[in-house]
């Protein structure tokens, strides 16, 4: 009994691994922790400048996914809607950075071993939309920008799991004139984004 009952649970632990194996498609979507890069703005006549990093803020993604699967490695596409924030503290006074931009990774995997899988690849991003609350502030400087992902995952039956993290390769800065900050008249502000992501993706 206990023999049949082992071989059942191996037999169902292995359909489940190769539910998501396999070329397809499918849907994802989840939550990301952000920080852009620094502000830079100039303080009165005298012409110096302050430097403030970013506070990382909650974010959040969803999108499409395409598998070639292969015996060891696969190619995974994605085109993903992603919605960051992080937060400035300049002088007492905080202000939220959002910005919108639609995100193309193509990974490279290597399935390690039953369900675990690792991966990296490049993200290509166009930036949609930047705001800087209580700020006038212009478009981002480059539309087109790429980034780095790197991460690992597990899939369950056709539901998977991955947590990775991303990397804009370059600053990309948006111009701004404050009515905020008291001290800052203008000065400019990095997109780029550094962020962890969880995501969850179905298989269709």
């Amino acid at each position: 009994m206990r023999k049949t009952l082992l071989i059942a649970a191996v037999c169902l632990m292995g359909t489940a691994v190769f539910a998501q194996s396999g070329t397809g498609f499918g849907i994802k979507a989840g939550l990301s922790y952000n920080k852009n890069g620094d502000l830079i703005g100039d303080i009165g006549d005298a012409g110096q400048n302050i430097t403030e990093g970013a506070e990382g803020k909650a974010g959040y993604h969803f999108g499409f996914w395409g598998k070639l699967d292969f015996p060891k490695i696969y190619l995974r596409p994605e085109l993903v809607y992603t919605r960051t924030k992080s937060t400035y503290d300049v002088e007492g006074q905080s202000s939220d950075y959002d910005v919108s931009k639609l995100d193309l990774p193509v990974l490279l995997g290597y399935k390690v071993i039953g369900p675990l899988h690792i991966f990296a690849g490049p993200a290509f991003q166009y930036t949609l939309s930047n705001d800087l609350e209580g700020v006038e502030i212009e478009d981002v400087e480059n539309d087109f920008t790429v980034g780095l992902n790197i991460g690992a995952g597990v899939n369950l039956g056709k539901l998977g799991l991955d947590v990775r993290y991303e990397r804009g390769f370059s600053e990309n800065e948006a111009e701004f004139i404050s009515n905020n900050f008291a001290d800052i008249e203008d000065g400019r502000v990095d997109s780029r984004p550094s962020q962890i992501i969880f995501a969850v993706s179905l298989k269709l």
